[in-house]
């Protein structure tokens, strides 16, 4: 009897080992950073900076280092100000994307869209975002298209 106690034990044990084992790939799976094309890494960066502005999550998609986010950063800095001085929010959206590569540069421009939340105003203008790959591809430049 204590044999077989044991050996189903021991069964059991197995079974839950493989079924954590199973639940951390599909965790990983679920979770990893995809930077395998470029319009998709902008879109994650633009949620990430412009929507969430969690600079940690955007950091995931930028350069790892040389990138000039400066025009951007102005961007979202006149956003939170204005939120702040008139006492509304401010939602961002953007367009589809084009996207231009070559080799391990690439270009995506898009429109940006900035409106108030009870959606009375609106300014839609084109930017254009430089990517580089780098062991995936990462956003390198961002820059209002005037």
């Amino acid at each position: 009897m204590r044999l077989w106690l044991a050996l189903g034990a021991g069964v059991v044990a197995l079974l839950c080992l493989g079924g954590v084992g199973v639940a951390v790939l599909l965790y990983d799976d679920e979770t990893k950073i995809e930077r395998t094309a470029p319009d998709a890494v902008v879109d994650n960066f633009l949620g990430a900076y412009l929507v969430s502005r969690n600079d940690q999550e955007a950091e995931l998609y930028q350069c790892k280092s040389g990138g000039d986010l400066a025009e951007l950063g102005a961007f979202r800095a006149d956003i939170v100000q204005r939120e702040q001085q008139f006492s509304a929010g401010i939602n961002v959206s953007w367009g589809s994307f084009s996207v231009t590569t070559n080799g391990k540069q690439a270009e995506v421009v898009t429109d940006l869209t900035k409106a108030t939340s009870n959606g009375n105003e609106s300014v839609t203008k084109p930017w254009r975002f430089a990517l580089t790959d780098q062991d995936g591809w990462r956003v390198c430049g961002a820059a209002e298209m005037k």
